[in-house]
């Protein structure tokens, strides 16, 4: 576990960090965050240490209440304890948590954020479970890239033992916790330098121990209460300066740093977003194009929320700002406004005497798509004289009327990043391709490489499209590819059902998993597609995969043949290198399965480029019709 890179997902992340500096981790699975636990689960029967060389106990309980309730009783015996949640079961976890955070217990749970059930349930993400718990006493700490999760799962955990308030880490919820992003792992002598072992000693002296008994826990009348909830201000009130200490104290060590309130954008800026979460990083790309385009605006990252610190929050707002637009990732019906709108508002009445214009938003509920477009709509709506406030982007109110138009063509992705896309089926192994795919461009190139895999909440069998980045910068491209190089079709199928090329580039490549020869291929094809081939100039190849399939042994899984298509096509390394390097991930990936199962897939790889061939459409025109 401690290589120097690795391309790897947020929960992946996050587990890492979380097992090292853990000794009970009470676990019970919920989307999207069950891969944290599962990753401990796999590292703790592989007898796998912590980082003081004893493995942690990693139990499943019978539901999220028990495991908040483990973790409660863990750490009053003072072990170091962790758990990992969403939605309804932060929720049920709630009561437990009230009591950790007030009896000032050094603990972080990690959540990876998603929608609440409501009038509907969605296993998709979204802010509403952290905002519904935001009352408990944790502090909220957000993270908005699968580095920052990895890297604020060490400062969640050294920031706790020091201020004694305990620590909710939070991600969003498949746009992190599923995101594969090529990041830099900490290695153990880092995790040591900002684990104070003096504290854990510390958290050990207040367990409860029947050599040294004493009274916690109990139930008080009016003549103590209210003081007694009180006496937790000191601790609230140094945690900011804590927690901004260690994170100068992080890139002091590991060279990336952070900003509890970041500002990125032009120093004279005039209009500025402020949000927390993964659209931190989309309004940060669209910043950095408006500005080159003359445009004087920001943005500021909220990463930790709960304690609010006002001053310190004031101080990254520039002084020239005019408008501002605070945007929430939930929705709290009836309220005057969402929480963090709510935050900066009472923040700047605050500390301003004029105040700018300020109006809050909702977006990216249940992981609704948050695109360079619409931020920059957000800013252009900034622009007018009476914005209106209360809005939503992203969505067609026709109801109330809330929406924020955006031209949808809008888009800030600079030429040298490689977007491709795959069609696949749930189960078929498209995804597990696609996610070896980039663990072989991020470990084996000197390229950045991001990987996001579009599920049905159905699952098996139905549709999945794979999203893979990468290029010789940092991709901050938190939302689908909507401009892509590279078409991959697994499916002939899909051809007559979806537009799968609506979203390819002019010049691009369309890979087709086809039953029909390339002589013959282009007049079986939907008119509609052969027009796009020819009006966006694609360049078109098919293979039988089906076919290659069979005939190397391994029935109807064509995941590992379209994936030695796509390196011979793309040229992300040279064809040889490349074959290689699927070859050993196959090695790894279905070594557990038998020597049988992986010889089939090596033969698959073998019997491919044989059979993938380039379809010529010079002469071709659009057929009236298709057989």
């Amino acid at each position: 576990m401690n290589k120097t890179f690795a391309t790897i997902d947020g929960n992946e992340a996050v587990a890492r960090v979380a097992y090292k500096l853990n000794e009970v981790i009470a676990i019970y699975p919920i989307t999207p965050s069950s891969a944290m636990g599962e990753w401990a689960d796999t590292w703790s029967a592989a007898n796998q240490p912590n980082l003081w060389n004893t493995i942690p106990s990693v139990v499943q309980m019978q539901s999220e209440g028990g495991a908040a309730a483990a973790v409660h009783g863990a750490l009053q015996t003072g072990s170091l304890s962790t758990t990992f949640t969403a939605s309804q079961g932060l929720l049920l976890m709630i009561p437990n948590l009230y009591k950790i955070a007030g009896e000032l217990t050094s603990a972080v749970v990690h959540v990876a954020a998603r929608s609440l059930a409501t009038h509907a349930l969605s296993i998709f993400g979204d802010h509403s479970d952290v905002m519904a718990s935001r009352a408990t006493g944790f502090a909220l700490l957000c993270s908005a890239s699968v580095q920052e999760s990895h890297d604020f799962g060490l400062i969640s955990q050294a920031a706790t033992l020091e201020t004694r308030v305990s620590f909710m880490h939070f991600f969003d919820g498949f746009r992190t916790s599923h995101e594969v992003q090529k990041i830099k792992l900490l290695s153990d002598e880092q995790l040591r330098s900002l684990i104070d072992e003096n504290l854990i000693l510390a958290h050990r002296d207040r367990a409860l121990t029947p050599d040294r008994p004493l009274l916690r826990g109990t139930a008080q009348n009016p003549d103590v209460f209210f003081q007694g909830r009180e006496a937790a201000n000191p601790y609230y009130n140094a945690t900011p300066a804590i927690v901004q200490r260690l994170m100068d104290e992080f890139g002091e060590v590991t060279g990336r740093h952070y900003q509890i309130y970041e500002y990125h954008g032009a120093s004279d800026a005039e209009r500025v977003i402020i949000l927390m979460g993964s659209g931190c990083e989309t309004v940060h790309e669209t910043v950095d194009y408006l500005n080159t385009q003359g445009e004087k605006v920001g943005v500021v990252k909220v990463r930790l929320y709960r304690p609010f610190d006002v001053e310190r929050f004031i101080a990254v707002l520039p002084n020239s700002v005019q408008a501002i637009a605070v945007l929430d990732r939930t929705k709290e019906p009836g309220s005057a406004g969402e929480p963090l709108y709510l935050d900066v508002v009472a923040a700047i009445h605050e500390a301003w005497e004029n105040t700018p214009k300020i109006i809050g938003g909702r977006y990216g509920l249940s992981s609704k798509e948050f695109t360079p477009a619409m931020v920059k709509s957000i800013f252009d709506h900034l622009s007018q004289p009476q914005p209106r406030n209360h809005f939503t982007v992203g969505i067609n109110d026709d109801v109330t009327h809330t929406s924020l138009k955006f031209e949808p063509n809008f888009s800030t992705e600079p030429d040298n990043v490689i977007r491709a896309m795959f069609y696949g089926l749930g189960s078929d192994g498209t995804v597990g391709a696609n996610k070896n795919s980039i663990k072989i461009i991020g470990e084996e190139t000197d390229n950045y490489a991001q990987g996001y895999f579009v599920y049905d909440s159905k699952k098996s069998g139905s549709m999945t499209v794979s999203h893979l980045r990468f290029g010789p910068q940092p991709i901050r491209s938190t939302y689908l590819i909507n401009k892509a190089n590279f078409i991959g079709c697994h499916h002939w199928g899909f051809l007559e059902r979806i537009d799968i090329l609506k979203d390819a580039i002019s010049g691009g490549t369309l890979l087709l998993n086809s039953p029909h020869d390339p002589d013959t291929v282009w007049k079986y094809l939907p008119p509609k597609v052969q027009q796009q081939i020819i009006d966006k100039q694609l360049k078109f190849f098919v293979i039988n995969a089906n076919q290659v399939a069979r005939e190397s042994g391994m029935g109807g899984r064509i995941n590992t043949i379209m994936q030695v298509c796509f390196f011979a096509l793309a040229g992300v390394l040279p064809e040889g290198s490349a074959i290689s390097k699927i070859k050993k991930a196959i090695e790894k990936t279905y070594g557990k399965k038998g020597a049988e199962v992986v010889q089939k897939n090596l033969q698959a790889v073998d019997n491919t480029l044989k059979n993938l061939h380039k379809v010529d459409i010079r002469h071709s025109s659009p057929t009236p019709h298709s057989p």
